[in-house]
């Protein structure tokens, strides 16, 4: 996080494709580094949640997905942002992704996984007129993985408005983006990312028997790193992938499993790892 830098550098790289039914798409790539990404879909999903929506796109079918209220998690783990509504959910790999303890991720499949191109993009008709906005998403095999659906000052609701009428105002969010993204005459408006907060989690998968009795063990942490006084959230987790030794805690700083976590033990982690720097070794997994 001390290596943040708000200022995006332009790429400076437009690239134009005719589309197949006359028209055309006009791309601008921007920087796909995980403080650029994290920065941007942030703002899109958690602060401008009401004005987007995201999706897929491809020959035969389009799927639009939107937010009815604020997503309820907003979250980086291991590489992928993961949203939460209340009628559905995504994971979006922004950034390293190195898997379980048990399960790592080989290389290969790592870029493969990772967004490796973004582009602002600005749809045209075969006219010459603009029709669309919206950012895409591409991996590391050239796989557009997610449209996202800026606002179209040509559409009130379903109805597309007359022709020139359009309401301009709803152009504000591309425009502000693109002078912070593309262009770069904007810093991000955060300090350090803001997927990155530190974070210590704990196990709530009904896969193995120990994990279900989760409760104490997440109360021991949030209070223990309460009274210490620890800018780290104590999160709640699906399965952590060392089933059958919970409850669970990863710490996230240092990627470090823990297993049989009972209170006395929670209280441990915080007093020695996370304020003394020093691993309760005796319940690290994999075992040392």
């Amino acid at each position: 996080m001390s290596n943040y830098n708000p200022w995006v550098k332009p790429l400076n790289r437009q690239i134009t494709e005719e589309l197949p039914m006359e028209g055309k798409v006009e791309y601008e790539d921007i920087d796909c580094g995980c403080d650029v990404l994290s920065s941007l879909l942030y703002t899109l999903f958690q602060q401008n949640w009401h004005q987007v929506e995201l999706g897929h796109i491809a020959q035969g079918g389009v799927l639009e997905l939107e937010f009815t209220n604020p997503p309820k998690i907003c979250i980086l783990y291991d590489g992928y942002l993961t949203v939460v509504t209340e009628g559905w959910h995504l994971h979006l790999c922004i950034d390293e992704t190195f898997g379980g303890p048990n399960n790592q991720t080989p290389l290969e499949l790592r870029k493969q996984r990772r967004i490796s191109r973004a582009a602002f993009y600005r749809r045209f008709n075969a006219a010459g007129k603009l029709r669309s906005w919206g950012i895409e998403l591409w991996n590391g095999t050239g796989e557009n993985v997610m449209t996202i659906f800026l606002p179209n000052p040509l559409i009130d609701g379903e109805n597309l408005l007359p022709e020139g009428k359009p309401n301009l105002s709803k152009l504000a969010l591309y425009q502000e983006l693109r002078d912070i993204y593309v262009l770069g005459k904007k810093p991000m408006p955060f300090t350090q990312n803001p997927l990155k907060r530190a974070y210590i989690s704990v196990c709530t998968s009904g896969r193995c028997l120990p994990s279900r009795n989760w409760q104490p063990t997440y109360e021991a942490l949030k209070n223990a790193v309460e009274k210490a006084g620890l800018d780290i959230e104590v999160r709640t987790s699906g399965c952590l992938e060392v089933c059958k030794l919970g409850p669970v805690v990863f710490n996230s700083q240092d990627r470090t499993w823990y297993t049989r976590v009972q209170p006395e033990v929670a209280q441990s982690i915080v007093d020695k790892h996370l304020v003394q720097g020093n691993k309760v070794t005796e319940y690290l997994y994999p075992p040392q």
